[in-house]
């Protein structure tokens, strides 16, 4: 059993990779094999609207022709029992390195069909965990809910069983005096990632141990 975490905010020891951490631990409390892959590592652009994956007959149907270092990636995914993806909210949207590759990682699968299918080899669970220094509230009030639903809406067509979990209000930076954030309250800040951070850090571990039982149970 293998679940794969794939980390789109360009720090790997700060929010987004302390959850997904967390999720792969609970993954292997349960016996998984885990493996966290930080895509600022890769050397890889976004979709370049080739439609190889779209082509009937042709040698890339349902898969990504681009010869990058996402091809070993997608290799990996498939061969996984589940797949959890991490970001931080930048300007009301995940990371460009994020954005990049979910064009390239989901497109591939989405047949132009009606009604849509997907040409994933099989339903696995998935996951998405994003990070972000909005507030619930702020978050509700920028709309982030309906990008974060459509979002949903795609793992689950491509890959079954999928689901979210939200971090708010997040920690950005390690000393807030050096940077200018006045509209900020560092000991706010600062409570919120001493007593709230460590809940969502649980709830990540959670989401780890789900997946490894579904995937054990064939979910």
């Amino acid at each position: 059993m293998k679940i794969i975490a794939c980390n789109g905010s360009p720090r790997k020891n700060w929010n987004t990779a302390t959850l997904l951490n967390e999720a792969l631990e609970g993954a292997a409390s349960q016996g998984a094999a885990t493996e966290l892959i930080h895509l600022y590592d890769l050397n890889y652009k976004g979709c370049i609207s080739c439609f190889a994956c779209k082509t009937v007959g042709g040698k890339s149907y349902g898969k990504c022709p681009i010869p990058d270092d996402l091809a070993a990636v997608f290799k990996k995914v498939e061969q996984a029992d589940a797949v959890l993806l991490g970001s931080p909210i930048y300007l009301g949207r995940v990371s460009g390195e994020m954005a990049a590759f979910l064009d390239r990682f989901l497109f591939q699968y989405s047949v132009y069909s009606n009604p849509p299918q997907s040409l994933f080899p099989r339903k696995i669970s998935s996951g998405f965990i994003y990070t972000m220094n909005a507030t619930e509230e702020q978050a509700k009030e920028m709309g982030y809910d309906r990008g974060i639903a459509f979002q949903e809406g795609m793992m689950r067509r491509i890959f079954g069983n999928t689901e979210s979990l939200l971090s708010f209000d997040t920690y950005q930076f390690e000393d807030y005096s050096k940077v200018v954030s006045s509209r900020f309250d560092p000991e706010k800040k600062a409570k919120r990632r001493e007593e709230v951070f460590p809940e969502d850090c649980r709830k990540a571990f959670a989401m780890g141990v789900r997946f490894a039982k579904q995937a054990m149970a064939g979910i």
